[in-house]
């Protein structure tokens, strides 16, 4: 028995595939927020961990109407900061971003990403970026002593990360 093909199979196999196309374009980007509160006591990004596919496009917005706010990687390139992304990947720093403005990089090495905002780091404001699998990257292991404690304190572990996908900030108290 054949099958015929008819324009209707056709136009149904490529809107499906068509369909494929933009979920697979979504799930190439990942958003991460820029937040504080209103008197400005508490700043953070949210997630405050993720965990994404290597090739993401990773977009950071300030939803601060109070403060700007920078993403910057930790990465001697940045002001001599210690080395906390995949030795092969490039730095970044999007300079000050004021209220609804946004900056983006793409990941394609996989690995682990420690970023901070430069005016908020002491005030713990970081995130972590996993990138792709371990087996991928390896073990990976790094100094908690080149990082300010406040800093430490917000980086959620690497496998909570693996495990949940998504991690947000803890509550502040």
């Amino acid at each position: 028995m054949t099958t015929l093909l008819t324009r209707r199979h056709l136009l149904g196999i490529g809107c499906l595939l068509a369909a494929g196309v933009r979920a697979a374009a979504v799930a190439e980007q990942a958003e991460i927020a820029m937040h504080g509160t209103e008197d400005g006591t508490h700043v953070w990004f949210e997630p405050v961990g993720i965990h994404v596919a290597p090739g993401t496009l990773i977009r950071w917005t300030n939803r601060d109407a109070g403060n700007s706010h920078t993403t910057t990687a930790y990465h001697p390139g940045n002001a001599g900061r210690p080395l906390r992304i995949p030795a092969e990947a490039q730095p970044w720093n999007s300079d000050y971003l004021l209220p609804q403005q946004h900056f983006e990089v793409r990941l394609t090495i996989a690995g682990v990403y420690d970023y901070f905002c430069q005016p908020h780091e002491m005030a713990g404001m970081a995130g972590r970026i996993i990138v792709g699998t371990p087996a991928a990257w390896g073990f990976w292991t790094a100094a908690a002593h080149d990082i300010p404690p406040p800093v430490l304190a917000t980086l959620p572990d690497v496998q909570l990360i693996l495990r949940q996908g998504r991690v947000a900030r803890p509550a502040q108290a």
